[in-house]
């Protein structure tokens, strides 16, 4: 699958901007791409198998962690989010904003997206799920300038931002796909009932980051041919 033809470009096509490693050389990301998504067979599938997210939340809840700040690899984001400028308590990195939530239980969006958001919670780790096919040119991570623009809603409206200068973005050739490295999606590129192909980015930062990421990575690979074993599904870290 690797050589797939699609707008984003195959699994070798992902850049991240060499100033990212020299920053943060403790980052890794694992790139996965997985289709093609088949959403009936997908739905039905779902019906008879324990909800990933129900048994991810009881597991969870039962650790009783009062301050999710304090757990590594949370607290690793938070430092790398503090060094662009952002405010990590205001401005989440994605896995802590779904921890947050844990108490009142996290929404149920779509089979693909409630796993990814149930091995995000396990690992305390950043996941996000986007639509391929949307893409224009590479994924790429890289630094701001603050020109970029970025499509989101507002008061369910769309309206077009700019990232800050000096933030960490993901962007294609039209512009930030992610904003404040994990922290909220494009509307663009979300995954919808029409999404064929799914781009994963596992995020990992701190020491163990290249095991965490592999580790998230083959979860999710399982969770998603248990959903449909005729997803082909394939990987890369960087």
């Amino acid at each position: 699958m690797s050589g797939h033809a699609m707008h984003g470009g195959g699994i070798d096509q992902v850049v991240i901007d060499p100033i990212i490693y020299e920053r943060w050389p403790e980052y890794r990301v694992l790139v996965l791409i997985a289709g093609p998504i088949d959403w009936g067979r997908i739905a039905a599938s779902a019906i008879d198998a324990p909800a990933p997210l129900d048994l991810a939340e009881a597991e969870l809840r039962a650790r009783g962690v009062e301050d999710w700040t304090t757990d590594p690899h949370i607290a690793a984001w938070m430092a790398a989010f503090t060094a662009f400028g952002a405010k990590p308590k205001r401005t989440s990195p994605s896995a802590l904003a779904l921890l947050k939530r844990l108490e009142a239980g996290l929404p149920r969006i779509d089979p693909v997206t409630d796993l990814y958001n149930s091995i995000s919670i396990r690992h305390a780790m950043p996941i996000g799920g986007e639509d391929l096919d949307r893409y224009v040119g590479a994924p790429r991570l890289t630094v701001a300038t603050g020109e970029e623009p970025f499509d989101t809603m507002e008061s369910g409206e769309p309206v077009t931002e700019h990232p800050l200068a000096g933030e960490v973005i993901w962007r294609d050739d039209l512009g930030v796909t992610c904003r404040r490295w994990n922290w909220r999606q494009c509307v663009r590129t979300r995954i919808t009932p029409e999404t064929a192909t799914v781009l994963f980015l596992l995020e990992g930062m701190g020491r163990d980051a290249s095991a965490l990421v592999e580790a998230a990575g083959a979860e999710l690979t399982t969770g998603l041919l248990a959903l449909d074993p005729a997803i082909t599904v394939a990987s890369r870290r960087y």
